[in-house]
C-alpha cells in the first residue's frame, strides 16, 4: 500500500478525467494521496476533493510564488488560509518555504530582494499557524537551502516538537539533508530520482525512515512515463528506485515509505 504524499491533482491537467487518476490510484493498490495546495484557490480544491474522498487528505498553503506576485501581505488572505487550515481533513500546512530562481531576466536586484523579504515573512507566518494547530509544514525550497535551514533553526528554538515536517522534492546537498533530519524533518523524493543520479548519494545516506515518496503530479513524471502527464498511480516508480537505490526489497520501501507518512501526517 502506498501513500503519495504531494499531489496536486486539483491542477486543471485532471478537469477531464480526475476521477479516472483517483480511481486507478487506488485500483493499483495505493492507499492514501495527499493534495497539497499552493495558493488560495489550490487550496480550497485541495480540501474539497479531500472531503469528496475518504482517502484523500488535503495540505493548505500559500507558495512563495504567491508572494512573488503579491506586493502586499493580504489580512484578507491571511484570514483564509486560517479558515482553511482549520478544517477536518487538512493534515498540513503547505506547500510553503522559499524559492530563489528568477526566470524573468527583467526582474531588477532590488525587485529579488522585495520578493525575498515578502517570502521570508510569508513563510514564517505559515509556520507560526502550523504550530498553533500542531501540524507539520510541507517545504517548497529552491536555489534557498542555506536561508530555510536558518530559518528552521531559529524557528525550532521558538516551537521545539511543533516544528515539523517534509522538504518536498529534495534537491539538495547530503550536508544539508542531514541538517534538516536533525531538526526532525523527513525529505521527500518524487520521479526526478528515476532518471537523475545527482540524489543517489543522499537517499543511500540518510535512514529510510526519514525518506516520503511523492509524485507531485501533473509534474515530475517519472520514467518510464517522462515527459507525459504525472498522476498518483506512477508513486510506484519512486518506490522502486529508492528500493533499488538503498538495496532493499520494494516491499519494504513501500513499507517503511508509507508508515513515515502516516506517523508525520497522523493519519
Amino acid at each position: 500500500m502506498l501513500i503519495d504524499t504531494h499531489a496536486h491533482l486539483d491542477d486543471k491537467q485532471f478537469d477531464a478525467d480526475r476521477e479516472e487518476v483517483i480511481g486507478r490510484f487506488f485500483a493499483s493498490g495505493g492507499e492514501t494521496i495527499i493534495n497539497v495546495g499552493a495558493g488560495l484557490g489550490s487550496s480550497r480544491r485541495s480540501v474539497e476533493l479531500a472531503e469528496k474522498h475518504k482517502n484523500i487528505f488535503a495540505a493548505a498553503g500559500l507558495h512563495p510564488h504567491y508572494f512573488m506576485k503579491h506586493a502586499t501581505w493580504d489580512t484578507e488572505h491571511k484570514d483564509q488560509l486560517k479558515e482553511l487550515a482549520r478544517r477536518n481533513k487538512v493534515v498540513a500546512i503547505g506547500e510553503i518555504g522559499l524559492e530563489y530562481y528568477f526566470p524573468d531576466e527583467n526582474i531588477t536586484e532590488q525587485q529579488k530582494e522585495d520578493s525575498k523579504k515578502r517570502q521570508e515573512e510569508g513563510f514564517l507566518f505559515q509556520i507560526e499557524l502550523a504550530a498553533e494547530l500542531d501540524l507539520p509544514i510541507i517545504i517548497h525550497c529552491r536555489q534557498a537551502y542555506k536561508e530555510t535551514l536558518e530559518i528552521l533553526t531559529s524557528e525550532k528554538k521558538k516551537y521545539g516538537g511543533k516544528l515539523r515536517g517534509v522538504m518536498h522534492s529534495y534537491l539538495g546537498r547530503l550536508s544539508y539533508a542531514k541538517e534538516f533530519i536533525k531538526l526532525g524533518f523527513s525529505l521527500g523524493f518524487n520521479g526526478i530520482i528515476t532518471f537523475a543520479r545527482d540524489y543517489d548519494k543522499v537517499i543511500r545516506e540518510v535512514s529510510l525512515e526519514k525518506i516520503l515518496i511523492e509524485t507531485d503530479c501533473p509534474y515530475l513524471t517519472p520514467e518510464p512515463y517522462r515527459g507525459k502527464r504525472n498522476e498518483p498511480s506512477y508513486v510506484k516508480f519512486v518506490a522502486e528506485k529508492i528500493a533499488e537505490i538503498k538495496g532493499v526489497s520494494v516491499e519494504e520501501a513501500e513499507m517503511a515509505t508509507t508508515a513515515n507518512a502516516k506517523k508525520l501526517f497522523d493519519i
